[in-house]
């Protein structure tokens, strides 16, 4: 009896022993993923990184055999979304769909509760996100060039729309003023579709909104797209000319998404990511949808060149805020 204890013991002890490797080994990166992903994206349903990254989520679950969830977290100019997933874990389960906001949400605050660079890994850049000047019809005026015109012989009696103080729109539309030498007052909104409304109105002259915000309006005439802030054509709209082409090259604005992951995400993890995420963008089917909302995917990135690219960036949007004298509310 004595000798059985003993052996049931140590048998006990080689267990116990054993079990951390065996439970490291059951969420070692070299088996990932073995449960559902969750993709934080800071905004509503419907919104542009939101559309992409349920693109990405239908995709991965293919590839994975797992459930690649979208947690949609609006609120507070995208404060709310990134903060949790700058939280966030960081083993691979918890990835972030970030954009233009996170990096001005955090610029435009004095204590914000994360840090827009210092706390994530770049991913994947996703895609190039255009945006597009677009005027109310009630303007007497049919090209971007007699836009340019208009607005310059009426200096203070145009406005334009945006998503509020800070937002990309008002950052972009403070760009394309300095490069007109104008002021317009400026009518933030809480909503898009308010502001079209507003336009088709003729109580708002103009705003520049990312293509896939603005292309319904457009499409149906609602709203005159004059042009894209891009370096070149659309294909999205190729009869709109590019900004240059009407001699404002320094107006050029445009956005983009990419998918993050928290500061700590071991590297195995994240260029495993990157590679299915890059498998998935060159398919022509799901580029073809990229087109179709007004973006271009972006198959041949790296997460150390997004994260350069995030980092250039920040660097311009400080700039802008700081030469525009811009305040939060």
């Amino acid at each position: 009896m004595f000798a059985m204890r003993i052996l049931r013991l140590l048998t006990l002890s080689v267990l116990l022993a054993v079990a951390p490797r065996l439970a490291t080994a059951t969420v070692s990166p070299a088996d990932y993923p073995v449960k559902p992903i969750r993709i934080i994206v800071a905004s509503s349903v419907g919104a542009a990184d939101d559309f992409f990254a349920r693109l990405l989520a239908d995709d991965l679950e293919t590839t994975y055999q797992r459930r690649v969830l979208v947690e949609n977290r609006p609120g507070a100019g995208g404060l709310i979304g990134n903060a949790r997933m700058s939280k966030a874990q960081a083993d691979g389960y918890t990835l972030g769909m970030v954009g233009v906001t996170r990096l001005i949400s955090e610029l435009m605050r004095e204590e914000p509760p994360y840090r827009a660079l210092g706390d994530i890994v770049g991913v994947a850049h996703v895609a190039s996100i255009t945006n597009v000047l677009a005027i109310t019809r009630t303007l007497p005026v049919s090209t971007a060039r007699d836009f340019v015109t208009y607005a310059r012989g009426r200096p203070g009696e145009l406005n334009y729309a945006s998503l509020g103080i800070g937002s990309a729109s008002h950052l972009a539309a403070e760009v394309f003023s300095r490069a007109l030498g104008i002021d317009a007052v400026h009518v933030p909104f809480r909503m898009a579709t308010d502001s079209f409304v507003e336009m088709a109105l003729g109580r708002v002259h103009y705003a520049i909104y990312t293509l896939p915000a603005a292309l319904g309006p457009v499409r149906e005439g609602r709203l005159r797209a004059l042009a894209v802030m891009t370096p070149q054509r659309s294909p999205t709209l190729p009869n709109v000319p590019a900004i240059a082409e009407v001699g404002l090259p320094e107006a050029q604005f445009d956005s983009w998404c990419g998918i993050v992951a928290p500061t700590g995400t071991p590297r195995r993890i994240v260029e495993q990511l990157h590679s299915d995420i890059m498998r998935a963008l060159r398919k022509t089917a799901l580029r073809t949808r990229f087109v179709n909302q007004g973006a271009e995917s972006t198959p041949d990135t790296t997460p150390d060149g997004f994260m350069r690219h995030m980092q250039g960036e920040y660097l311009r949007f400080q700039s802008i805020i700081r030469v525009g004298g811009i305040k939060p509310e």
